[in-house]
This record gives structure tokens, C-alpha cells and sequence, in this order.
């Protein structure tokens, strides 16, 4: 089973208990007007290019050979500054968690799914969770998919970070691009599973942070 992965972050403190490593996954499909990761919207590799620092010199629009722009159009080494990149890199389930495994012994926490949205790549996250049984696993979630989609990875978790963000059905529509009521369903299941769990609610001024919203 293969997965997109956007990043790798070693020795995370807030994605869990303890120290941990966190894999964020492509695909998400929220559209937060908040979101800090954008680069996870997408499940697929993306070209990412750092404007601010471009000197429009041209050279990455020169053709070029090599078979890994192809897909793009554009070349990705000839930037003298390293500002043209992909974002998305994809891993087979067995060899990331081997990878992973690899740092058992120095974390005090274990391995946390992130993203992006874990479930919309659910059936790699069941198997690469299933393979690395043993370290403490957590899902950070949003909790948008159908409820046999979550509950098939709830099965291969140990604690799960459930962003609930928005109360308001209307509102979530508004702020998040989809309605809540999968979120909302998927979260009474994670409650009867009595799965360990913590819920986290992003504090965004006037819109999720209000006293309405808190009180819902």
C-alpha cells in the first residue's frame, strides 16, 4: 500500500503525549480558512516555489532532461537558491514504518498520523499503524469521512487528537467548505469506543473562539 507523505517532523511535543515523530499526510478535505498546512490540501505531489526569495532569473523554465520534472514542466535543480521543490513524497506502508521503528528507543511517546487528513488516505494509515504495533500510535484527526472509513483506523489506534472546530452546522459549511455532520456522527463513535482521546478546538478570533461555540 502506498501513501503520500508531506513532511516528517522528528521530536514533536504537541501532537501527543510525550516525545513523538509526526507523518503528515496529503489530502484534506476541509478547506479551513485558518489552515497552516495548505500544502496538505492536495493528495498529490505538488510543484512549491518560494516566490518572496525569486530572483526571476529563468533558469528553472529552461528545458531540461531529467525525468523526475517531467510532470511538472519546470526544471526542480536548476534554482542556483534551491526555491523550486515537490512537496509529496510517496512511501510504501512497510518501508515507512520500518523507517519509524527505527526510532522506537528514543522517544518517550511513540508515532502520530497527521496532515492533511489521515482518513483520506485511510486504508495506508490502518497498515502502516498495523505495522509498527508496539509504539503508542495516535490519529490526529478531523474527523470527516464516512464512519466505516474511521472506525477502520480507529481500530489500529492507541489515542486520537480530535479537531472539533466549529458547533454550527451553517457555520462549519462556512468557515471549513463542508458540513459537520460526518465530524460530529464520527465523534459519538470514538466516545462509545472508549478509545483514549483528547479533543482540540482551534481558537480562531470571532469565529471559533466565541462564547456560543465553546458553550455548544
Amino acid at each position: 500500500m502506498t501513501g503520500t507523505v508531506f513532511d516528517i517532523r522528528e521530536f514533536t511535543v504537541h501532537d501527543g503525549p510525550g516525545s513523538r515523530i509526526t507523518v503528515f499526510l496529503k489530502g484534506c478535505p476541509l478547506r479551513c480558512i485558518w489552515c497552516h498546512n495548505p500544502e496538505g490540501f492536495s493528495p498529490f505531489p505538488e510543484l512549491m516555489v518560494k516566490e518572496s526569495r525569486c530572483i526571476k532569473c529563468g533558469k528553472c523554465f529552461k528545458p531540461c532532461t531529467h525525468a523526475d520534472c517531467a510532470p511538472f514542466g519546470r526544471c526542480l535543480h536548476a534554482c542556483p537558491d534551491g526555491l523550486v521543490t515537490i512537496t509529496g513524497k510517496q512511501w510504501e506502508a512497510f518501508a515507512l514504518a520500518e523507517k519509524l521503528r527505527g526510532y522506537k528507543e528514543l522517544l518517550s511517546g511513540g508515532i502520530t498520523l497527521s496532515g492533511g487528513e489521515p482518513l483520506m488516505q485511510a486504508d495506508f494509515s490502518a497498515e502502516l499503524f498495523a505495522n509498527i504495533k508496539g509504539i503508542h500510535r495516535t490519529l490526529q484527526t478531523g474527523g470527516y469521512a464516512k464512519s466505516d472509513i474511521f472506525l477502520n483506523v480507529l481500530e489500529q489506534t492507541d489515542y486520537v487528537l480530535f479537531d472539533l472546530k466549529l458547533y454550527d452546522r451553517e457555520k462549519h459549511k462556512t468557515y471549513t467548505g463542508q458540513y459537520n455532520d460526518l465530524i460530529l456522527d464520527n465523534y459519538r463513535l470514538l466516545i462509545e469506543s472508549g478509545k483514549p482521546h483528547a479533543v482540540r478546538i482551534p481558537l480562531i478570533p470571532g469565529i471559533t473562539d466565541t462564547e456560543d461555540n465553546l458553550e455548544e
